[in-house]
């Protein structure tokens, strides 16, 4: 028997039209869409389902509705497929903001207020840092340790000392840096010149999981404290940790940590594996995270469903 693993994706999966199929056709995912749409005060499904795609990939507006899609396809294999989580799914785990669908998915949040969180969670971290002062930059072709090395490098430029970290270890080579944007530009410099394949800017609008984001995570330390996590009926495998996570306040400490925290994912993934996790399925918009687990333990069956015939497919085999 396999052993599963739901997994939910982050930012850079949101698509314009992503929902609207599922809404058309499954009343368990339009009352997910309605709840969200009701609890944010703002036609978000609507913003998902017919665009435009600048104001979907503002931060505040990706973040619930991204989580929103992945609720959504829980709801209809839980209501149509009678899936129960306890019985078919180990663990679970998201990327970045699809820790908070991931923790939504065990009971540790309710819907409504994962969908206050990460609009909170988005603004906090848009307003941390002033526009056009923070990036992000893709590293492709290259491992944690030498990202880390290209990093220290480029800390120090004509301005003194500047912040850029490692954001995201995406596993497969790929590593997300962010910070000041002059340390950025000059880390993807340094990248090319050390052979790195890959180097580029990411058109994103704040430079997350790094330094820059303190004053966001202090925002949501705040909302914890109103809104703490209960315990999940599933353990998490945390950003931060990159290991096995079920007393709510360690839930809630990382998460706090997770906003300038590197996203460990090629750990993350390495440690299901080792957990004795074979399967791994992503639940929500786009195929990112799948292709990503591909690349980290090559032998793992990968599933993606974001669409009724993905949820068909997948209700065949679970």
């Amino acid at each position: 028997m396999a052993v599963h693993a739901f997994i939910f994706p982050g930012q850079g999966s949101q698509t314009v039209g992503m929902g609207r199929d599922l809404a058309a056709a499954f009343a368990p995912a339009r009352a997910v869409f309605e709840e969200v749409d009701e609890v944010l005060k703002q036609k978000l499904s609507k913003l998902m389902f017919e665009g435009p795609i600048e104001e979907l990939t503002l931060t505040e507006n990706a973040q619930p509705a991204l989580m929103a899609v992945s609720l959504a396809v829980l709801r209809v294999l839980q209501a149509e497929g009678g899936i129960k989580l306890k019985e078919k799914v180990a663990l679970v785990a998201g990327h970045s903001l699809g820790e908070y669908s991931a923790l939504a998915a065990v009971e540790s949040f309710s819907i409504a207020d994962t969908a206050r969180l990460l609009r909170l969670r988005g603004q906090a971290m848009q307003r941390a840092v002033p526009a056009g002062q923070g990036a992000m930059a893709a590293l492709l072709g290259v491992e944690l340790d030498a990202a880390r090395e290209i990093c220290a490098e480029a800390e120090t430029g004509p301005q003194g000392r500047e912040i850029v970290a490692c954001a995201n270890d995406n596993g497969g080579g790929q590593v997300v840096i962010s910070g000041h944007k002059g340390a950025v530009e000059r880390a993807i410099e340094i990248a090319k010149a050390k052979g790195v394949k890959r180097a580029m800017l990411l058109p994103v609008s704040a430079p997350f999981h790094c330094a820059l984001m303190a004053p966001a995570a202090d925002a949501m330390a705040e909302a914890f404290a109103n809104t703490p996590p209960r315990a999940p009926l599933l353990p998490l495998v945390a950003n931060v940790s990159a290991a096995k996570a079920s007393d709510p306040n360690l839930i809630r400490d990382l998460l706090v940590q997770q906003v300038t925290a590197t996203v460990r994912w090629r750990e993350s993934v390495q440690a299901m594996a080792a957990l004795g996790v074979d399967s791994f399925i992503e639940l929500g918009a786009g195929k990112v995270l799948a292709g990503l687990v591909k690349r980290i333990t090559p032998d793992a069956a990968t599933a993606s469903a974001g669409s009724p015939a993905d949820i068909e497919a997948l209700l065949k085999g679970l």
